[in-house]
């Protein structure tokens, strides 16, 4: 198969390419977009690596699955179309940016600003079958984003790490916290935001450290 990825991403990533676990999803992913109504649009599915290159990644902010509901997703984690109504994580998100940094709430969810500045925001699942959320976990997309991760985690240094919510943060056991920052806290749902979401001030402690190590910060 020829993925229809950005080329840094495809140079770090083209072993994945060839294993048995991506020639089953890609089987699994084209029958899936054939037969029902999947999101992202199928030209979607690598956005965050369309923005994001390899070597500008500053920030890595990781999700699970994509919206389901029509026109939510679209390649980036948490982030929706300009138009589409706020999800309710990502209203908690724009609210603790608020009391972090006294940033006005934006009108849009859409967060490709961020990306374009260097926040890779990943989902570990990259597709999902419309109105049914979860649908495609398990199926190998999880093997491939944690490659993704693998490769910024070891080739480059002073990447900060957001990891909200249990699920995310298993992924802090294989980036190494002497080359990088990783931040943790619960995830910013409505089901656990106020039980250490609000308050976790980890947007100002993103540009502290990218100012600290001469990296230009993030305007969120």
């Amino acid at each position: 198969m020829d993925v229809k990825i950005e080329e840094s991403w495809k140079e770090q990533l083209k072993d994945e390419f060839e294993k048995d676990y991506f020639i089953k999803l890609t089987d699994f992913i084209r029958n899936e977009y054939r037969t029902k109504q999947i999101f992202p649009p199928a030209k979607l599915i690598f956005n965050a690596f369309e923005h994001t290159p390899f070597n500008q990644v500053k920030v890595v902010i990781l999700g699970q699955d994509p919206y389901h509901n029509d026109g939510q997703a679209h390649g980036l984690s948490f982030s929706v179309p300009d138009g589409i109504r706020q999800p309710p994580s990502l209203v908690n998100i724009f609210k603790e940016i608020n009391r972090n940094l006294s940033i006005p709430v934006p009108q849009s969810g859409n967060l490709t600003r961020w990306a374009n500045q260097g926040v890779l925001l990943l989902n570990a699942t990259l597709t999902v079958q419309a109105h049914m959320a979860g649908s495609h976990q398990k199926k190998g997309w999880e093997s491939f984003t944690d490659a993704a991760i693998h490769k910024l985690a070891e080739k480059r240094e002073n990447i900060v790490f957001i990891l909200w919510g249990a699920y995310a943060q298993k992924k802090a056991s294989f980036i190494d916290p002497n080359k990088h920052l990783i931040l943790k806290s619960v995830h910013p749902s409505p089901l656990s935001a106020h039980n250490g979401f609000f308050g976790n001030d980890h947007f100002s402690k993103t540009n502290d450290f990218l100012i600290q190590k001469g990296i230009k910060p993030i305007e969120w």
